[in-house]
């Protein structure tokens, strides 16, 4: 995991997690007891946000999570770090430590509809073909680097290469960065917790937000 403080209207922490690796959310845990956030913002949809708190923070028994061959791939490849947990287990245990301190949690993605559109927009058949081969490419040959950190990056590198791929990602983080910057506004400190891919892009967007102020 990787982490930094920010300013924007307040403070703000931004936590990377690796997704999926079980010893991540432990430290996410300590992480936010230290910095005792006023609001925590995850990088996932408002619908997202609802099922991981209904059926894997509340719920008394976790339902049985299906997975596509590309996550079932790359939650191979991470195996080799440590224990694995679907969905990810560093977002339940945000909601979780916000519910039992109840310290308000966010969503800060696009809804699905909103993200929906943002996929038509950005990805068009041909990209669409060639993410589906570079999914399989990747698939067949995993990264195998030293740490879990690289390895995120290295997938999400190896998957989402291409132009429209890139425009997705950097509209997605864009999103983020305006919710982020709204819920700072109006709460006060937050804690902020987006998968470890996508950490360098949303500092250097509250990095600018921050300094624009």
């Amino acid at each position: 995991m990787i982490s930094a403080r920010l300013r924007l209207v307040h403070d703000v922490l931004l936590l990377g997690p690796v997704r999926g690796l079980s010893t991540e959310a432990p430290r996410v845990a300590e992480e936010l007891e230290g910095f005792a956030p006023a609001a925590i913002g995850l990088g996932v949809s408002a619908e997202e946000l609802k099922g991981l708190t209904d059926y894997f923070v509340v719920a008394d028994g976790e339902p049985v999570v299906p997975l596509t061959s590309n996550e079932l791939n790359e939650v191979r490849g991470l195996t080799r770090f440590g224990e694995v947990q679907v969905p990810n287990p560093s977002f339940v245990e945000a909601i979780r430590w916000g519910r039992d301190r109840t310290v308000p949690v966010a969503a800060l993605d696009p809804s699905e509809e909103g993200s929906a559109e943002l996929f038509a927009e950005h990805i068009g058949y041909v990209e669409l073909v060639r993410r589906t081969v570079r999914e399989r490419r990747v698939g067949r040959a995993l990264p195998t680097p030293a740490t879990p950190d690289e390895f995120a990056i290295q997938w999400e590198r190896r998957v989402s290469s291409g132009r429209g791929s890139r425009r997705l990602a950097q509209a997605r983080n864009e999103y983020l960065g305006q919710q982020a910057t709204a819920l700072a506004r109006g709460a006060g400190s937050v804690a902020v917790v987006v998968d470890r891919e996508r950490f360098d892009g949303i500092r250097s967007l509250l990095a600018a937000a921050g300094a624009a102020r």
